[in-house]
């Protein structure tokens, strides 16, 4: 039997309704699970796995009943106490050192959110433990954040919002979206929702994928290699794909130079996927149009000279948190995946320590 978990009276616990006081073995895993959740206030309240939304979520999972029991923190406060007997670790930012010596029960560990950049490489990863991440529950609103993107660079937005604060008068007609097209780099659970969306807007959808594997909603598939081929044939690029060793750097100087005059450039991803001291001068010159959703440091200081191109939309790392539901519906993912442990199932959004993703 494990040892006593001190963390079961912290002032910070929430307790599933029903949980049993006395632990019952099933296999390998006892009961109830012990679930630390570890919230980094400087979030903000979209990140907040607060305890009211904790007990809806539980709510929501009926099946989870007497089988879970929450500790909730906050910037460390009860961390260390919480490690000697958690299960599962919940967060974005959580000390990682001798974690395997410091949660000796520790099997599973869910990131709060999509890239997982912070965490790697995953040597603090306790042996037999999984790192899971947030992949896909930004899905609804990134697909309204994307579709926006593409038409507001397709009825030249940057262009006019950039008149706008000079008090210039210019008419920048345009075309229908309708025929032009779009190259998804990084057809995911995002590229993906953005592929469907353009295609009932009539737009042909190029994709580019790791494994080249088709997408029912993508009229080409095509591995990372051919990028360089199909830049020029893009109206629209967005890039949605995850940043790891592979990836860094992806559109540079050469691939920018490579895009067709007029087009229009998302990266709604990672700031290190685009090289923006090459982007600057193409957006001075009217050749491209761009919209950033994500930059290196962030904020992105005052004095950066982005704040002042012509010819970009800088959306401050927004475009797809919502602000209700995103840690609700990841909740809503943990408890699935609680459920699956218990089942003996593998978990879902498993990170895979190859692909950093």
């Amino acid at each position: 039997m494990r040892a006593a978990r001190s963390a079961a009276s912290g002032k910070n616990d929430t307790v599933s309704p029903g949980a049993p006081r006395i632990r019952v073995n099933t296999g390998k895993l006892e009961l109830p699970i012990h679930l630390h959740v570890e919230n980094s206030r400087d979030l903000g309240q979209v990140f907040q796995a607060t305890p009211k939304r904790i007990k809806q979520a539980l709510a929501r999972h009926p099946r989870l009943a007497g089988k879970v029991k929450v500790t909730i923190g906050y910037d460390g406060d009860i961390y260390a106490r919480a490690m000697r007997t958690a299960d599962v670790l919940f967060g974005w930012r959580f000390d990682r050192a001798g974690l395997a010596e410091r949660a000796p029960h520790l099997r599973w560990v869910h990131a709060h959110g999509a890239g997982i950049n912070h965490l790697m490489p995953l040597d603090w990863l306790p042996p037999g433990a999984v790192l899971t991440n947030s992949r896909g529950v930004h899905g609804e609103k990134a697909d309204e954040y994307t579709l926006m993107a593409i038409l507001m660079l397709n009825n030249r937005m940057p262009r006019i919002m950039n008149n706008q604060s000079r008090a210039h008068w210019e008419q920048p007609f345009s075309s229908s979206v309708s025929g032009k097209t779009l190259l998804v780099v990084g057809v995911g659970h995002i590229g993906g929702g953005a592929a469907k969306w353009a295609k009932r807007f009539g737009m042909k959808v190029i994709g580019i994928r790791r494994t080249g594997r088709p997408h029912r909603h993508v009229d080409e598939m095509h591995i990372p290699a051919a990028l360089p081929k199909l830049l020029a044939r893009a109206d629209f690029v967005l890039i949605a794909t995850p940043h790891t060793k592979d990836t860094h750097q992806l559109i540079g100087r050469q691939e920018l130079d490579l895009m067709k005059p007029g087009a229009g450039l998302i990266n709604y991803s990672r700031a290190q996927l685009v090289d923006y001291e090459a982007l600057a001068p193409k957006l001075r010159r009217g050749e491209l149009s761009a919209i950033l959703d994500v930059f290196d440091p962030e904020p992105l200081p005052r004095s950066s000279p982005l704040w002042k191109l012509p010819n970009v939309i800088i959306t401050p790392h927004c475009s797809s948190d919502d602000a209700e539901r995103y840690t609700p519906k990841t909740l809503d993912l943990i408890c699935r995946n609680l459920e699956r442990l218990i089942a003996g199932k593998s978990l879902l959004n498993r990170v895979s320590p190859q692909y950093q993703y």
